[in-house]
């Protein structure tokens, strides 16, 4: 891997621990405040909801392309780590921590599509790749928290917040390093919802609609994934383990994928990963009817193929969008995916009460219409 690129992905896991981090907390401040449940998913949804603001204004306002995008990067980081730090420090209760991790999610909207901008601009020709490394590493960073809870670490759960604080400050001055690659070529001025024009062209149009359908699934299924692993009647500790590996495997398929994607093209993988995740959605009545080993294996099996088309999504978008809206183009179709998992992750949470491992069978419409927005794709990016 090129060292720009290591340090840019090394940033965005620095930058992007904020989201990590803050929900690793939630648990201790709803017992601390005795928090209802209601208000614990204001709790966990408020950087979602961040976020999805966040991503929406980058792209409708043109600012993800009207300055470079390492300094929107940095200045986010900062933003971001500031806000984090307040939601440990300043939260006297639920209206000021949800506050604090709206801001944080807001700030995050400009590292993670900006992240990956950054990718595409200093590797255009390899981008699948490249991106790989990227979301592998964001989602080896959501697996982390449930190893900590496995270790004991939630003991120290206010200095794990305030040390990503620290690791998005240390992103903020790792991307200001690398600065914004060749491949940006010119410069977009602010123009508001010229980003919706990118919807017009076909290839960015079916790959945004298959990432809408990858989108259902994901977020949704890593929310059921620590109930799908005890439902094989492991320990408690085990269950934590079990979480994430399942999660840990995305990551290993995230970096498979693009590696396949320089000869065989980004299409082609996130194919693979769509037709391998829906059959492991609508296997996952059994596993509580399999040994506990062959039940966390086919959840592996299933987390390794559920994000690994994630970054090939992005390679795609990013090729078929004018030189001058990637940043805002992958902005927009980060927000539209993200307020997508709000809905798929509430139906899960309704649903899993009644329905137990039947619930997953809601979630494979995601990759399954994927797959049919893909169907006329002409695209192979050889990345």
């Amino acid at each position: 891997m090129d060292r720009r690129i290591a340090l840019i992905v090394l940033a965005e896991l620095c930058g992007t621990s904020l989201w990590f981090s803050g929900n690793n907390a939630i648990r201790e401040l709803a017992t601390l405040w005795q928090l209802s449940g209601p208000a614990q998913a204001w709790l966990l949804m408020a950087a979602q909801l961040g976020f999805i603001a966040g991503t929406l204004g980058l792209a409708a306002s043109g600012l993800a392309d009207a300055f470079r995008s390492h300094y929107v990067f940095a200045v986010s980081a900062a933003v971001g780590a500031a806000a984090n730090a307040g939601f440990i420090l300043l939260s006297d209760g639920l209206l000021a921590a949800v506050g604090f991790r709206f801001l944080t999610g807001l700030a995050l909207a400009g590292v993670y599509p900006l992240g990956m901008k950054l990718v595409v601009s200093w590797a255009p020709d390899r981008a699948g790749a490249a991106l790989g490394w990227l979301v592998g590493a964001l989602t080896l960073g959501t697996a982390a928290p449930f190893l900590a809870r496995a270790v004991g670490g939630d003991v120290y759960w206010r200095e794990a917040v305030l040390g990503s604080s620290a690791l998005a400050a240390v992103g903020a001055g790792l991307v200001l390093t690398v600065g914004e690659g060749p491949a940006v070529r010119s410069r977009a001025g602010f123009a508001w919802n010229r980003v919706w024009a990118v919807f017009r062209v076909p290839e960015f149009r079916s790959s945004a609609l298959g990432y809408f359908g990858h989108m259902w699934e994901l977020y949704a299924f890593w929310f059921l994934v620590p109930a799908l692993v005890n439902l094989t009647g492991v320990s408690e500790t085990a269950k934590w383990f079990g979480t994430f590996t399942v999660i840990a495997a995305g990551g290993v398929g995230c970096v498979v994928g693009g590696r396949i994607s320089r000869s065989r093209g980004s299409l082609i993988v996130a194919r693979v990963a769509l037709a391998g995740s829906a059959v492991c959605c609508l296997l996952a009545p059994i596993l509580p009817r399999v040994p506990a080993e062959v039940a966390i294996g086919l959840l592996s099996i299933w987390g390794f193929f559920v994000v690994a088309d994630s970054p090939q999504f992005s390679a795609m978008s990013a090729k078929a969008s004018p030189p001058d809206a990637v940043g805002s183009a992958l902005a927009v179709q980060n927000s539209i995916g993200f307020f997508i998992t709000v809905y798929s992750i509430q139906l899960t949470a309704v649903l899993w009460p009644h329905w137990g491992e039947w619930t997953p069978w809601v979630l494979a419409p995601g990759p399954l219409s994927a797959l049919l927005a893909l169907r006329h794709s002409a695209t192979i990016t050889r990345s």
